[in-house]
């Protein structure tokens, strides 16, 4: 079973249609309850994976969830729990592009109240009680959050999720996956990374003018990077830190483990470095590599 969970406006739809795709049998927002008595029903039925999108719809029954989950796992159900993020600027974005009330939002008060008000204010404050909202399910999600593969899709066109969807629970990992991610500084840092690599001191590829338009996956720039010093300096101290501690996250039971490397543009050299280091751990098992920056432009 894949739980998908997260906070509204972050992509649960486009998710659940990204596993539809792939043969998931899709429920959204099934109350919390009636989880236990679905699975016996499937399992009864047939053998068909399941996809389940549990939000702050069912708030009330949220803190029931968790340890529900915990019986589940004990009792031998597979379940890979996904909790899509992002950022409070890009969900107001999104609710004020598609106009659609958040489910935590007072919409009878709102009505009641801001028309008697000027325009501005009733800007103002829509936007106040947007945010609030956010926050509070932030909230009322954090111990979901916890538990789960954090994705944030704060940069991520429908395209981009559908496919980070797709190589998640492709992966069907037995032991920790790693998750390389690229990305560039200027566009944010990631919410889902676990440990986040500055790169931005390296040389820059992009000041050379024949090197400008390509990336860290094309051979010119990676044979320029790989003849500097520090470039070598860095992987072989990133590798060794995650090669110390990998031991211990397998030990926690993590599933997955995102490392971001971030560069000015997330072109050159965090595409490279994430390569490179995807490459090198490979062997020990599952990876996963994922360019924010590039994969937009796809």
């Amino acid at each position: 079973m894949v739980l998908v969970t997260g906070i509204s406006g972050s992509g649960k739809s486009v998710a659940l249609h990204a596993l539809e795709d792939v043969g998931f049998y899709c429920i959204d927002n099934l109350p919390p309850e009636l989880l236990r008595e679905f699975l016996r029903l499937e399992q009864e039925r047939s053998q068909r994976r399941v996809a389940i999108a549990v939000d702050v719809r069912s708030a009330g029954s949220l803190p029931h969830l968790l340890p529900l989950l915990d019986q589940l796992r004990a009792e031998g159900v597979a379940i890979v729990s996904i909790f899509l993020d992002s950022t409070t600027d890009a969900l107001v974005r999104r609710f004020s592009e598609t106009r659609r009330p958040h489910p935590l939002s007072d919409e009878t008060l709102a009505a009641v109240t801001l028309p008697t008000r000027r325009r501005e204010d009733r800007q103002g404050e829509g936007r106040r009680a947007l945010i609030d909202a956010i926050e509070f399910e932030r909230e009322l999600l954090s111990g979901l959050r916890e538990v789960s593969t954090v994705i944030d899709t704060s940069q991520l066109r429908p395209a981009q999720l559908r496919t980070w969807i797709r190589g998640l629970v492709q992966a069907r990992p037995q032991h920790l996956t790693l998750v390389f991610e690229s990305f560039a500084f200027k566009h944010g840092v990631p919410l889902d990374a676990d440990y986040v690599f500055d790169v931005r001191m390296l040389p820059n590829p992009h000041y050379i003018r024949e090197l400008r338009p390509l990336t860290g996956k094309d051979a010119p720039v990676a044979d320029y990077l790989l003849a500097q010093p520090e470039v070598g300096e860095m992987l072989v101290q990133i590798e060794a830190f995650l090669s110390r501690w990998l031991p211990a996250f397998e030990a926690d039971q993590r599933s997955y483990l995102t490392v971001a490397i971030g560069c000015t543009g997330g072109q050159h050299r965090s595409v490279y470095l994430a390569e490179q280091l995807a490459a090198r751990f490979r062997a020990r098992g599952g990876t996963l590599i994922r360019h924010r920056e590039l994969d937009a432009r796809d």
